[in-house]
């Protein structure tokens, strides 16, 4: 049995949460099993094709100006590619970081979907076939590198789709990160309060992508994080606008990890383009 339990739709966007329960019947009567707590369930977002494109080239215009050659990047003092609308890490061989590589998840993801434009390559390569940031400026306008740039940006809408369903199962895991019911409570409530406008939706995508779910010990400095989890947390939920309190907060963490960051990776040169990419979320669709 199947049982909606709620669904909005905004215009083109629509949130809805779903929940199912399955039941058997018997022939003789059976002792009421104990219900299992399973835990909270994912929030499904469904996007037309014609709007996943408008918040792809949004994400993209965040991460790169929109630019054909920011698809495919490495930036200095990383040890990664950096490639799609949503720079999606990338790690070559033996090469290990803090954050979370993306870039093959979106491949087995596109490959799911019946996407039929991957380059032969890709499908063989698990591992980011340039080792440093030198050779992947040497290689940036070989065949494999062409190749890539043209995939992705032929696939903007699906990069989108790959990056819901990284949101669909963030609020399950950051719920679960939390130690205490009114600590997830918090966070729901924020959660769905942004998610109640389009607008807000675009912000919770962006976001997530930007700076991960903030359940990641990894992904700490001074053991204080800075992902979606974070902001939420420090959203003060007294207002009647939300996202102005979604964009505060996240400013208020992103300001933190720069402080809190390693002097040798000078993150301060990063927090104006941060800080820009955040006031994205207040305008219109």
């Amino acid at each position: 049995m199947k049982q909606l339990w709620q669904q909005y739709r905004y215009g083109v966007i629509a949130l809805g949460l779903a929940l199912s329960l399955a039941s058997c019947a018997t022939v003789e009567p059976e002792p009421t099993p104990e219900v299992v707590d399973e835990g909270p369930k994912p929030v499904y977002i469904e996007v037309a094709q014609r709007d996943a494109m408008v918040i792809g080239q949004k994400i993209w215009m965040n991460e790169s100006s929109a630019k054909i050659e920011g698809l495919t990047a490495w930036n200095t003092g990383e040890n990664f590619a950096s490639l799609g609308i949503g720079h999606f890490i990338w790690y070559p061989a033996g090469q290990e970081g803090p954050y979370t590589e993306t870039f093959p998840g979106l491949i087995t993801f596109l490959q799911s979907r019946g996407n039929t434009g991957i380059p032969a390559w890709l499908l063989t390569t698990p591992d980011c076939p340039w080792n440093s940031q030198q050779e992947f400026l040497t290689n940036f306008n070989g065949e494999r590198m062409t190749s890539l740039r043209n995939f992705l940006k032929n696939s903007i809408p699906e990069q989108v789709q790959f990056i819901i369903r990284r949101l669909e199962t963030a609020l399950p895991t950051m719920l679960q990160s939390l130690n205490t019911e009114a600590e997830r409570e918090i966070v729901k409530t924020q959660f769905y309060r942004i998610a109640q406008t389009p607008q807000g939706v675009y912000a919770l995508l962006d976001y997530i992508n930007f700076k991960g779910e903030g359940t990641s010990i990894t992904e700490r400095y001074n053991s204080q994080g800075w992902g979606l989890l974070q902001v939420l947390t420090n959203m003060p939920g007294t207002t009647s606008e939300p996202l102005q309190e979604f964009v505060t907060a996240a400013d208020m963490v992103l300001t933190r990890r720069v402080q809190n960051a390693p002097t040798e990776r000078n993150e301060s040169r990063w927090l104006p383009g941060w800080r820009n990419r955040l006031q994205t979320y207040l305008a219109g669709m």
